[in-house]
């Protein structure tokens, strides 16, 4: 009895009211038609009334019956999940984890042993498993679906905080290909032979033939070896096709094809350099082609020898730019810019001329330049100087400019810039050519922009869209020594340059030069002899030069700091609670290269506008242009700085030691 009422609890338990319903109201009927039969009395009545009674009784046995096997059937079936869920656990190919508090390993499931390998005891810690799944635990907030590796297998990982699991999906099959996938997209590449015209220019048929064999097979044989597709399409101009996956192993070692043709031609007196560009990142052929040549153009603006990987949409990467550019500016060249700039002034109503934010001696001289060859070309030019960012120097310089009335009165702060400019104003920026560092970065706002770029220093990524002229030369002494050799190419029945132009031109070679001593060539000392021809007086510029006393005292503190790394680079570093004038603290750094086994030097400070400011400096072996892109500056291959928000001395000296310790590695 007992089983017959559980059987029928459990079979009213699993079934839904409609079903409970139809059975309750045939039992109904059944001893409805039992009642009417046992009434009437009759023969047919008691037969109907058997009848009823026996499908009453089959009824509840079929139905008794029907309960037992529906509870056998859902006992079996919840045995089976429950088994399934204890098993999936323990033996599912997914990998679990359970930890504590400390991070200490309390469990692991058998499958997390047979991907991983690690067979931890209550002692082991997730560190010990690996260093990338216990940083994804401590962030744990931002550690879903991210992917970590251990050994030679991928991980996707999942993290439980509250209950202190780990789950890792092992994903290698996928990684694989993936990484397959993206090893094998397309890369366009532009190979450019940097100085093959001036090279070629005095050079016998035998002997050219002689260099273009060298180097075609030396490419065509990197080419092989890199399963890429090389074609030459001129005497100086390669065409690459490649895969992805190829390029990034170039990039490990530093694309040595440049070491490997620039040495070997070196030997031959004949030095030969490349310059390449290369893009990736989208299926489109035509604009991969396009974007490598303006990677191609990127190269070339930053001196040549040197190689621009760009994903398209991410920044470029840099390698080589191991050599200072050779001096391959000819005064046709330098004619040509001269009369397009020509050209611009006469559409302009006027020119701003703007350097970069702390204004040097070069920026002053190239300034006063062009106000001078847009005077001989009659369209007004006004300098922008903010006076709050001046070194004593450069201020001492331009008050004397200033005693020249018609100099003074074009002479202008940033806020007025603004206000004087029109559509048809002309902005010329000297000495530098990214518009962040620039005095007054407002006043490039578009593409409607009018504007030309003058400058020495290698180019950067980042620069102004569409200018209209561009002179770039990074093997040139200074932004100076361009813009004298613009003005001899200037109408001649206008007004001479002014002496104090001239001596503020001169200046500015001086300094960038360091007194004719470094990054100097025959056109340098053409465009400071064509300078004194015209009135530069020497005698001022040693003036203007002196450094105060206390400005040496603080140069010679900052020396004291120096600590090598490296075995051959100076390190020196000032204060926390102490500012620094940029330009003592590039004097300081110029001032180590004259120590002995010192070939680059790097200065840190904090600067008066808050940030930490590096002057790196070197003698030809070391490029710092690429030590200081690392930490976000520029300049040139022996010459260049960076200034560092939100950090301490001490973090930007240890990130700048990371840098040159990493650079040595490679």
């Amino acid at each position: 009895m007992k089983k017959i009422k559980a059987n029928l609890k459990f079979f009213l338990s699993r079934v839904d009211h409609s079903t409970q319903l139809t059975a309750v109201s045939l039992i109904v009927m059944l001893f409805s038609i039992l009642i009417v039969g046992l009434i009437h009395g009759s023969i047919a009545g008691y037969i109907q009334a058997i009848l009823v009674i026996i499908s009453l009784i089959l009824f509840v046995y079929l139905f008794l019956l029907l309960g037992e096997k529906a509870g056998k059937y859902t006992n079996n079936l919840q045995y089976r999940i429950d088994r399934g869920t204890d098993n999936s656990f323990v033996e599912y190919p997914l990998g679990i984890l359970l930890y504590d508090t400390d991070k200490q390993i309390q469990w692991v499931n058998p499958y997390f042993v047979e991907k991983t390998g690690f067979n931890p005891s209550n002692s082991m810690t997730i560190a010990d498993v690996s260093a990338q799944l216990s940083s994804l635990v401590d962030d744990v907030g931002h550690a879903d679906n991210r992917t970590i590796q251990i050994d030679d297998k991928d991980f996707l990982v999942q993290i439980q905080p509250e209950l202190k699991v780990i789950y890792l999906f092992d994903i290698t099959h996928y990684s694989k290909i993936e990484k397959r996938y993206e090893d094998n997209r397309s890369v366009i590449g532009q190979v450019y032979l940097d100085n093959y015209a001036e090279i070629t220019q005095s050079m016998s048929d035998r002997d050219i033939s002689n260099l273009d064999n060298y180097v075609t097979n030396e490419l065509s044989n990197w080419a092989f070896d890199q399963q890429m597709f090389l074609k030459r399409i001129d005497d100086d101009h390669f065409f690459i096709m490649a895969y992805t996956g190829k390029i990034f192993t170039m990039e490990k070692n530093g694309f040595k094809i440049l070491d490997t043709i620039r040495e070997y031609t070196s030997q031959q007196n004949v030095p030969l350099t490349l310059s390449m560009g290369f893009s990736y990142g989208v299926d489109d052929l035509d604009k991969l082609n396009t974007e490598a040549q303006k990677n191609l153009n990127l190269a070339l603006g930053r001196g040549g020898d040197q190689v621009v990987v760009k994903e398209i949409g991410e920044k470029a990467r840099f390698y080589g730019g191991n050599t200072d550019p050779m001096e391959k500016r000819t005064r046709v060249r330098a004619r040509m810019i001269s009369e397009a700039l020509q050209e611009l002034l006469k559409d302009s109503d006027q020119v701003i001329v703007m350097g970069h934010s702390h204004p040097d001696m070069d920026v002053l001289g190239s300034s006063l330049g062009i106000r001078r060859i847009s005077l001989m070309n009659n369209t007004p030019c006004k300098i922008v100087i903010n006076p709050n960012t001046l070194h004593s120097d450069v201020s001492r310089l331009l008050t004397m400019a200033k005693e020249e009335p018609d100099i003074q009165k074009d002479i202008i702060s940033p806020e007025e810039s603004v206000v004087l400019k029109t559509p048809k104003t002309l902005i010329v920026m000297v000495d530098h050519s990214k518009q962040s560092i620039s005095i007054n970065p407002n006043l490039i706002d578009g593409d409607n922009n009018k504007v030309v770029v003058i400058d020495h220093h290698r180019r950067g990524e980042e620069f102004p869209e569409n200018p209209m002229l561009i002179y770039i030369e990074p093997y040139a002494s200074s932004t100076s020594e361009l813009i004298t050799e613009m003005l001899e190419y200037q109408p001649k029945n206008k007004k001479a340059i002014e002496k104090i132009e001239a001596t503020a031109l001169l200046a500015g070679i001086t300094v960038d030069t360091k007194s004719f001593s470094l990054r100097t060539g025959t056109r340098t000392f053409d465009a400071a002899s064509y300078l004194r021809s015209v009135g530069a007086d020497e005698t001022i510029i040693q003036n203007v030069l002196k450094e105060n006393v206390d400005s040496f005292i603080q140069k010679s503190h900052l020396i004291e700091t120096i600590t090598m790394v490296n075995g051959n680079m100076a390190v020196c570093f000032g204060e926390e609670d102490k500012t620094y004038d940029p330009v003592i603290v590039a004097q300081a750094a110029d001032t180590l290269l004259s120590l002995d086994n010192v070939e680059a030097s790097f200065v840190i400070s904090k600067r008066p506008d808050g940030r930490v400011g590096i002057s790196a400096r070197s003698l030809g072996n070391v490029n710092v242009q690429v030590i200081m892109e690392k930490l976000g500056g520029g300049g040139h291959l022996s010459d260049a700085a960076t200034q560092i928000s939100d950090a301490t001395v001490e973090e930007a000296k240890e990130q700048l030691v990371a840098v040159l310790t990493d650079s040595e590695k490679k």
